[in-house]
């Protein structure tokens, strides 16, 4: 069989290389001519992901069975395109613009009572004022089209909207109520009709106005947070018409343990969450169990057991000039009890850090993955906490 991969960024290595292993002939497209992800194809076509003509016409010609999702932002868009277009299982190009359109997807659930905060399209036009919108502050101001922490801007006050859209580019923005309680993201699958949650994930972000995250860690499915985000985002993936896909999202969890989603996307999540932390909490590799699926061999989305475990970027700040060894870190965390998955730490004497905004100001840096199932304690979020601090302390970090 045959299945083509449109982005082949390095995110879309792990997709590509569990495809080969399966025996599937992949088509890797991006613009990119020097993608990472390009040079391991077993065709290669460097074409424009955002002219979907453009990949239509490449696609038309090479007989695919159907497309791959690796972690994608706007052009989600183009695969859906194809799908269509080829009459090809996976998302369609109407879903795929309520994914990727903030203000749409918005509107599509408000219309379901699935998100219920006041929210608004606005620009950079200096006519928007902020006696003409109906809003509780604080607010977001985000960028309409687009993933990560990018042009993010979070509103104390009504005064600080006009300020905000004089420094922010020239493009449409979408303005809502900030809604409290934690955040949460999520991986899980639509197949066969039925959603199945993988894992939901608790995320620890830096403070306001940033809010990157910095570490995840597993939830339980006995957690009565689960079982309603299970229940809430199958109402969501109905309205949005979501099927044979890969999906992931943020979610809020309120005080009442009610959820609010932030964002949901048909496609695999990225910074090594999807390929590697769900995979090692759950035992379940989504892209390999989609590209069984597809491939009419055995599959399986659903989590025999769910480990407690973290992952932990290094949100680190000033200059680096001594940096701990693994066996060092090894030894830290058998003292809880706990076991020390994975480290990888590509920081080195000398390194000026900055703070961590986005995601790309951070998961270059490396990350760490922390096993808390031996331990013997109810809630390791905050065993974690204290070992995430006593790591930093190994670093030496000086003001820059």
């Amino acid at each position: 069989m045959r299945a083509a991969i449109i982005g082949a960024s390095s995110e879309a290595l792990h997709t590509i290389n569990i495809g080969k292993k399966l025996g599937l002939e992949i088509v890797c497209l991006d613009g990119n001519p020097s993608a990472y992800g390009l040079a391991l194809g077993d065709i290669k076509r460097v074409v424009d992901i955002s002219d979907k003509e453009a990949v239509l016409k490449e696609l038309s010609t090479l007989n695919i069975d159907f497309n791959l999702t690796a972690p994608i932002g706007r052009y989600l868009t183009t695969i859906g395109y194809v799908n269509d277009k080829l009459r090809l299982p996976g998302v369609s190009e109407a879903a795929a613009i309520l994914c990727t359109d903030k203000y749409s997807f918005h509107t599509a659930l408000a219309r379901k009572n699935l998100r219920d905060c006041h929210c608004y399209l606005v620009n950079t036009d200096n006519s928007c004022v902020a006696s003409n919108y109906e809003l509780s502050y604080p607010a977001i101001l985000k960028p309409r089209f687009g993933s990560g922490s990018r042009a993010v801007c979070y509103l104390e006050k009504k005064n600080d909207l006009a300020d905000a859209l004089n420094e922010l580019p020239n493009e449409d923005f979408v303005l809502e109520e900030c809604i409290p309680g934690e955040e949460y993201g999520f991986d899980g699958a639509i197949i066969n009709g039925k959603f199945e949650l993988i894992l939901l994930r608790k995320k620890d972000n830096t403070p306001l106005p940033a809010r990157q995250a910095v570490a995840y860690y597993s939830v339980s499915p006995k957690d009565v947070f689960y079982q309603k985000c299970l229940d809430y985002v199958n109402q969501i993936i109905q309205t949005l018409k979501l099927s044979e896909c890969l999906i992931h999202g943020d979610i809020v969890r309120r005080k009442n343990d009610t959820p609010f989603i932030i964002e949901l996307s048909a496609r695999p999540s990225g910074h090594n969450l999807h390929n590697l932390f769900t995979p090692l909490c759950t035992g379940i590799d989504m892209a390999k169990e989609y590209i069984c699926h597809r491939m009419n061999i055995p599959y399986n989305f659903t989590p025999v057991t769910t480990k407690s475990m973290m992952i932990h970027y290094f949100d680190y700040e000033g200059k680096i000039s001594n940096i701990p060894n693994t066996s060092m870190i090894e030894n830290l965390v058998a003292e809880y009890s706990a076991g020390l998955i994975e480290w990888k730490c590509n920081l080195m004497a000398g390194d000026i850090l900055s703070p961590a905004t986005n995601g790309h100001s951070l998961m270059g840096r490396g990350y760490y993955i922390i096993d808390f199932s031996a331990c013997n304690i109810e809630h390791p979020y905050f065993c974690a906490k204290d070992i995430n601090n006593r790591i930093k302390s190994l670093f030496s970090i000086t003001a820059d």
